[in-house]
């Protein structure tokens, strides 16, 4: 792949520059110090794929990426920082991966990998499906493993469970914690989870039995082992939907 590297920072676009270029498949075509030279060189160059730094004096790379984006046949972007407050924005610009720094080679050569597998033409088709669905909130929940940045697809999450200031995550491969409000997370996606008790919603495609026992109503995750308490104010709505859903 040709690629370009972005970074306000000169020792920061070395050191990526040669880390890439210890990869041989790929090629360094180009530099640019700040968004705007960015763009310019995005269309110049034409790269298949874009390095580049989020924090930087005038524009950033975000709004470099959204500018790069309107481009006729433009690159897949890979964003490189410092800052994973920005994770989140990054993927909502269809950014193929998003990287710490220091970068370690071999989280590169993965991130790199994955672009290979990601053409103009899905990337493309992503931005048009968000498009035409108004999609204002990503279809995935970000959550941190072993100090990398991973993606949860929401319609494969079954239930969240919170507890104090972190969220489980059940989904269909494991578990995962993530700093999140379920109050925020209720509201973004509607459509997709009921709350059951005000520390647990549940996708209703994965409702199973409602259940009364000694201390109270509890409802069957399906398809988890496993069983949460229902608040007696939400009994009501949730038998309500359960009936429907059985239609």
């Amino acid at each position: 792949m040709k690629i370009l590297i972005v970074d306000d920072e000169a020792p920061a676009r070395l050191r990526l520059r040669s880390l890439t270029e210890a990869l041989e498949e790929h090629e360094v075509v180009g530099e640019a110090g700040h968004g705007a030279e960015a763009v310019e060189a995005c269309a110049e160059l034409n790269p298949d794929l874009v390095l580049m730094d989020v924090r930087m004096p005038g524009m950033d790379g975000l709004a470099a990426a959204a500018r790069i984006s309107q481009n006729d046949n433009p690159p897949a972007i890979i964003f490189v920082t410092a800052y994973d407050e920005y994770a989140l924005a990054a993927f909502e610009s269809e950014a193929v991966d998003y990287l710490l720094k220091p970068v370690r080679r071999e989280r590169l050569a993965a991130a790199l990998k994955k672009a290979t597998r990601l053409n103009r033409a899905q990337l493309e088709a992503l931005s048009r499906d968000d498009k035409e669905t108004g999609a204002e909130e990503p279809a995935h929940l970000l959550c941190r493993r072993h100090n990398r940045l991973e993606l949860i697809p929401i319609e494969t999450v079954h239930c969240l469970q919170a507890d104090q200031k972190y969220v489980t995550v059940y989904h269909a491969e494991g578990e995962d914690l993530i700093e999140d409000s379920l109050k925020r997370l209720e509201s973004a996606f509607p459509d997709r989870f009921i709350r059951v008790h005000r520390n647990a919603l549940v996708a209703r495609d994965a409702l199973g039995a409602l259940e009364k026992g000694p201390s109270g109503y509890r409802v069957r995750v399906r398809p988890l082992d496993l069983r949460l308490d229902v608040s007696r104010r939400h009994v009501s709505e949730l038998r309500s939907l359960l009936r429907r859903l059985a239609q």
